[in-house]
């Protein structure tokens, strides 16, 4: 491994303390000094004249659980400065999995249906040589080479269905099936899992709450007193501030169970920001203030990005999560023959404008016609480049019925995009400022094609910081060293002797979130590929992994210098930081 100085940059130490000049000398994938006018001393040399030095950006929610396994070069993560991505959020993970052939076939049909990640994907791609999330660890290590770190929850929905089968999405659990539970999770903190993922918001294609929300206080417990036991895992959790907007009520829910525990908890939504979500938000805000205040280790997890969606009949979760069953009749039709037959349907047609007009929610895509953009055509008939509601207009139709009428002219693989909800930008940055949020969150990996979360992290950059609504100090630290402490990444995060050589160099007059666009690169089996969304290089001048350049001078370097990374205790964190 060559010695690498990167030279007369400005260092971002990732601590929220203030910028200065210095050269940081990389040995052995460790950060061995930093000061001023370092000697050269036979090392490879990075200039950084105008740029800043920075620790790796930590892509703190993730689904490129699967991803990894057949897209190893994580594109574009690397030319945006990402060093570690955090894996098996939400309740999904590839892990634990049941001897039962139909029990595992439902654990990839949930993370294909909320992801929107064909099945097809994670059955041929993956070996599935475990049961175990132990033994899911040992898969990765030796078959997955990746640029850059990652490290990865376990799902509780993955635990339940392990244990319960089919079952898990109707009952509670028995005793007996609890302490199975226990042991599966003890499991995986004991092998280096960063903790329990969870999930309180989710319904599926049929309308049925996710095997999570059926659990009892009796589950919660007898797992939460196993991450009691593993000091510097966390548990994680979304709640919905979304659809049904019960997000108050799990919190409350949450407090109870864990009062008294010594558990850290990141709530994805405990504090809304987008514009839908005010309803909930004064709550909400009171009940974080309070747990906050009186001890709980709680940590509201938040998005700077306002969620977008495109819509699409061949594979998409939307429709159902906006309460639209009717056309999601036309997602769930495998011919298109048949999804060709449901759109011409005239009685299906009427049912569908009253689901529009009565059962979605208000705040839906399909309540709002006008967020809805005509952009991707399959066949290029058109017309493109208007709202749903403008179509409709001109056409003299319902909304739905413009939607079906311009699908079946432009080809079932056409897609409609969402406009981004309108999010509150002061509850932003407050969230931004607060010592005890997670930020950075995005969904990165998953929706293969609905562009979400990779290249997102620069906004912090182009936006927040260059309007001047957060210092660059504080967009590092939000990024890099507040992330590495709140997941127990103690060895990395900051730039500081001893540390892991995760780096990053940018200069801000450079870089800039990229356009999306569509690659045909996705595997499918049987010689075919389909596509994902993608973007170009923001770019960093070099993003450098454990000491390894994984991009450089415009393009990614081919250096899968990735780890898996564990979580340490409370103690030895502390003394990884003393030293």
């Amino acid at each position: 491994m060559p010695s690498i100085l990167i030279r007369n940059g400005t260092v971002v130490d990732g601590t929220g303390a203030p910028a200065y000049k210095a050269d940081v000398r990389v040995v052995d994938g460790l950060i061995a000094e930093i000061g001023a006018n370092l000697d050269v001393n036979g090392n490879r040399v990075i200039e950084a004249d105008g740029c800043q030095v920075t620790p790796g950006f930590i892509e703190s929610h993730t689904h490129y659980d699967g991803t990894m396994w057949w897209q190893p070069d994580l594109e574009p993560l690397p030319s945006y400065g990402a060093t570690t991505v955090i894996l098996g959020n939400c309740g999904f993970s590839p892990a634990p999995i049941s001897n039962d052939q139909a029990a595992q076939l439902e654990m990839i049909k949930i993370f294909s249906f909320f992801e929107d990640i064909p099945e097809q994907l994670f059955i041929k791609n993956m070996p599935w040589d475990w049961r175990k999330w132990s033994e899911y660890k040992q898969s990765m290590q030796k078959h997955v080479r990746v640029p850059a770190n990652y490290a990865a929850f376990v799902g509780h929905i993955a635990i339940r269905l392990a244990v319960m089968g089919l079952d898990a999405w109707e009952r509670v659990a028995t005793p007996d099936e609890i302490a199975k539970m226990a042991e599966l999770l003890d499991d995986a903190l004991a092998a280096g899992a960063l903790g329990l993922s969870d999930n309180l918001l989710d319904y599926d294609g049929e309308g049925r709450p996710i095997p999570t929300l059926v659990a009892d206080d009796a589950e919660f417990e007898a797992l939460f007193e196993v991450i009691e036991r593993y000091p510097g895992t966390t548990y994680q959790v979304i709640v919905d501030i979304f659809m049904r907007k019960t997000g108050p009520e799990s919190i409350d829910r949450l407090a109870r169970l864990t009062k008294g525990r010594k558990i850290r908890m990141q709530v994805a939504g405990a504090i809304p920001t987008l514009e839908f979500q005010k309803d909930v938000l004064p709550v909400m805000q009171a009940q974080v203030d309070r747990l906050q205040a009186e001890g709980y280790d709680i940590w509201p997890g938040y998005s700077h990005v306002s969620p977008t969606q495109t819509i699409s009949i061949d594979r998409s979760l939307i429709f159902a999560q906006s309460n639209d069953y009717v056309w999601h009749e036309v997602v769930l039709a495998k011919d298109p023959a048949e999804k060709t037959r449901l759109l011409n349907d005239a009685d299906w047609r009427a049912r569908a404008r009253v689901s529009w007009d009565n059962e979605v929610w208000k705040h839906s895509p399909f309540a709002n016609p006008q967020s809805l953009h005509l952009r991707n055509s399959e066949n290029g008939y058109g017309p493109i480049n208007l709202t749903l509601e403008a179509y409709a207009a001109s056409r003299g139709l319902h909304a739905s019925d413009a939607m079906a009428e311009w699908i079946l002219n432009n080809g079932l693989g056409s897609t409609v995009h969402m406009a981004p909800f309108a999010k509150d930008e002061d509850v932003t940055v407050a969230l931004l400022n607060h010592p005890q949020t997670v930020g950075n969150i995005s969904d990165a990996g998953a929706h293969l094609q609905m562009f979400c979360g990779a290249g997102e992290n620069i906004l912090l950059l182009t936006k927040y910081v260059a309007e001047g609504r957060i210092s660059l100090e504080q967009a590092i630290h939000v990024m890099t060293g507040k992330l590495a402490n709140f997941f127990g990444l103690a060895d990395r995060g900051v730039i500081a002797v001893g540390k892991r050589a995760d780096i990053t160099v940018f200069h801000l007059d450079e870089i800039d979130r990229r356009e999306e666009y569509k690659r045909f690169d996705v595997p499918m089996g049987d010689y075919k590929v389909s596509w994902r969304y993608t973007r170009d290089a923001a770019p960093m001048r070099m993003t450098m992994v454990n000491g390894v350049p994984t991009f450089i001078d415009g393009r990614f370097t081919g250096a899968m210098a990735g780890e898996f990374l564990s979580p340490a205790a409370e103690d030895e964190a502390m003394r990884i930081a003393a030293e």
